[in-house]
Order: C-alpha cells, then sequence, then structure tokens
C-alpha cells in the first residue's frame, strides 16, 4: 500500500484541432494589402472628377456649337467658289474664329471621354450593390 504523501501521476491527453476557416483570424501578407482601399477610395476620387471634367467639357463644347451657329452651308458656299454676299462674309469670319474654339473644345470633350471610361466599372459596381447579400 502506498503512504499518505504518495502521489499519483496520470498522464491526460488533449487534442487539439486545427481552426476552423471562421475562427482564423485575417492575417495580412502583404503591407499592398492593407493599402488596397485606400487606394480604391483614390481610384474612385479621380474617376468622379474625371466625370465632372467630362461634364464641364460637354457644356462649353455646347456653348461653342451655339456660338457657332449653322456655318456649315456658308462654308461649303464659299468652298465651292459661290459668291457670298456681305452680311455672310461678316458671319463666316466670326463663325471661322469660332470654328477654332470649336475645335479645341472637341478635342477636349475626346480627351475627357477617354479619361472617363473607368467611370463604367464603378457605376456599374455602384449603381448594383444590393445591401441584401
Amino acid at each position: 500500500m502506498g503512504s499518505k504523501n504518495e502521489v499519483k501521476s496520470e498522464t491526460s491527453t488533449v487534442i487539439v484541432s486545427p481552426l476552423s476557416d471562421v475562427a482564423k483570424p485575417n492575417l495580412v501578407d502583404d503591407v499592398e494589402d492593407v493599402a488596397q482601399p485606400v487606394g480604391n477610395v483614390l481610384d474612385s476620387d479621380d474617376i468622379l472628377n474625371s466625370l465632372k471634367t467630362l461634364l464641364n467639357t460637354i457644356e462649353k463644347l455646347q456653348k461653342v456649337r451655339l456660338e457657332a451657329g449653322d456655318i456649315k452651308p456658308l462654308i461649303e458656299q464659299m468652298l465651292d467658289g459661290k459668291p457670298v454676299r456681305s452680311e455672310e462674309l461678316e458671319k463666316a469670319k466670326i463663325g471661322a474664329s469660332t470654328l477654332n474654339r470649336l475645335v479645341r473644345a472637341y478635342s477636349d470633350h475626346q480627351a475627357a471621354l477617354l479619361k472617363a471610361q473607368s467611370a463604367r466599372t464603378l457605376l456599374s459596381q455602384v449603381l448594383s450593390f444590393n445591401p441584401a447579400n
């Protein structure tokens, strides 16, 4: 028999199971992963600014078109070598100077349109966002 001070030791086995995917913490492997949401916000700002620029160029283009009026028939008449009355000649002079502004406005509009194309993806994402998902 054993003495009063004798201690029996028992070995216990503890089974440790791997953490489930739900319980695993999300660890960041790369610093760029942390900066991604900030980058997306900056991209969104750039895209929205490009849309504002596009709207401004459309307004300018429309304004210059109104100022130029319909000078195409008059210029075609001059290019065909047909005689032009004095009031038509004055209108052609004004139209020619406006035509220069019209070409610049059209060029600016085309550049803004090209830059704003990335807005399509953002608009699709934002407008199709469903909070229920």
